[in-house]
């Protein structure tokens, strides 16, 4: 078949719009180097004619400056031109780019929705019920077991009135234990005895309180 038709030719992929893009800055880029290079000349060409005198010579060179002028007008035109294309492209790539990604986006939240009703469909909300109910009825039980195992056993009631009465004599008993005033009749002297000078002859000896010292038995 191929020999009697020919070996059908591949179709041509669609043009990459990221290489087209920076083919077109790369041509935008090129012509704006040329306008450059225009300008330089531009101002050579003034700098000549503004030292010149009016004559044949001068016009010429404003002939072929007018003529470099109207090249740089078209090669501006044409940047102008390139760079739109580009920014258009751009745009158009930006907005294909977030139509893709809002696809994706739709078919995520789609299949996270089919995944959550799959799991619904196992969650019994009676069953959750049911266990938070069990659960409390086992803390409960957990706590009379605790009260249980902290019993008291042997220890008589007391009545609440007769531990506050013995708790305030008990008061009254440690205050009057702290008790000092019964220091207060014995006199103990302020300083020590001034020293006194020695005895005269016929003068009796005294202590340190004033009174006569008792001489003692040998």
């Amino acid at each position: 078949m191929n020999r009697l038709f020919g070996k059908p030719k591949d179709k041509a992929l669609p043009p990459d719009m990221t290489e087209v893009i920076k083919g077109v800055d790369g041509r935008a880029e090129s012509i704006e180097q040329k306008i450059n290079r225009l300008d330089v000349e531009l101002k050579k060409l003034k700098d000549q004619m503004s030292k010149m005198r009016e004559g044949p010579a001068k016009n010429s060179l404003k002939q072929k400056a007018l003529r470099v002028l109207k090249q740089r007008k078209q090669y501006e035109s044409q940047a102008e031109n390139l760079r739109n294309q580009s920014f258009n492209m751009e745009q158009a790539t930006y907005a294909v780019q977030t139509l893709k990604d809002t696809q994706s986006t739709v078919v995520a939240m789609k299949t996270g929705m089919k995944q959550m009703k799959k799991e619904f469909k196992n969650i019994n909300i009676d069953d959750i019920e049911d266990l938070q109910d069990e659960m409390t009825d086992m803390l409960d039980q957990s706590n009379e077991v605790q009260e249980a195992l902290g019993r008291t056993y042997g220890v008589p009631d007391i009545d609440e009135d007769e531990l506050n009465a013995e708790l305030e004599a008990l008061g009254d008993e440690l205050t009057l234990d702290d008790d000092t005033s019964y220091l207060d009749h014995v006199n103990i002297p302020d300083k020590e005895p001034e020293h006194k000078e020695p005895k005269k002859p016929g003068e009796i000896d005294v202590d340190e309180f004033g009174l006569p010292k008792i001489p003692a038995q040998i």
